[in-house]
């Protein structure tokens, strides 16, 4: 069997597929495409990917992209412990709380926030504070929903799910600015589900290597 992962470790999409294949103990491959140098577009991974984004992924000649695809694949074509709540209800707050992230977290988030204080000074840029700014509020609308809709101690109840390891990535980065911590410390449920996410093997493995 052949797993390959291509996407880089900074990438949190790219971790989010990372941390299924980690909870599961499924063996891959990571093959650092680093998007931020323009390898996105390079041919060979533009055949992975038309749009030249992360990740793409590979088993046994299978591919596939679309981080929540992927990780769906990876729960149900390998053994492992359930990553997708049994309830329907259930699976369909964990793909809600998956939207939720991708369509308004990530953005506020990684694309604001986080690209402004850490990336722009990190390529010799001056941060725009009032987009940042932008990005804080969104932040924090976003995780008081997602607060408002938690349902035990991690994200759709007291079993890890997809929406868990969606979020970890983006918050992550959410506590390396200066307000996201504290936004994440005001509220207590997911101040909580952090400590224990932050704890689990898969998340510390994964961990990103910036700078």
């Amino acid at each position: 069997m052949t797993v390959t992962l291509h996407g880089p470790n900074y990438s949190t999409y790219a971790r989010t597929a990372r941390l299924a294949l980690e909870e599961k103990g499924v063996p891959y491959t990571l093959n650092e495409v680093d998007i931020l140098t323009g390898k996105g577009h390079a041919p060979d991974h533009l055949a992975r990917h038309p749009w030249g984004k992360v990740p793409a992924f590979e088993h046994d000649g299978f591919l596939l992209f679309e981080t929540l695809a992927i990780t769906r694949y990876v729960d149900e074509a390998f053994p492992g412990p359930a990553l997708q709540p049994a309830d329907p209800r259930a699976r369909a707050r964990m793909t809600q709380l998956c939207g939720i992230v991708d369509s308004y977290g990530y953005g506020a988030i990684v694309g604001k926030l986080f690209w402004q204080e850490a990336v722009v000074p990190l390529q010799g840029g001056t941060p725009d504070a009032a987009l940042a700014a932008e990005g804080l509020t969104g932040a924090e609308q976003a995780l008081s929903v997602i607060e408002s809709l938690m349902e035990g101690g991690l994200l759709c109840g007291d079993a890890l799910s997809l929406a868990d390891l969606h979020l970890v990535p983006v918050v992550e980065y959410l506590r390396m600015t200066k307000g996201g911590a504290v936004a994440l410390a005001a509220r207590p449920k997911l101040a909580a589900w952090w400590e224990k996410m932050n704890a689990r093997p898969a998340v510390v493995a994964t961990r990103p290597r910036l700078g």
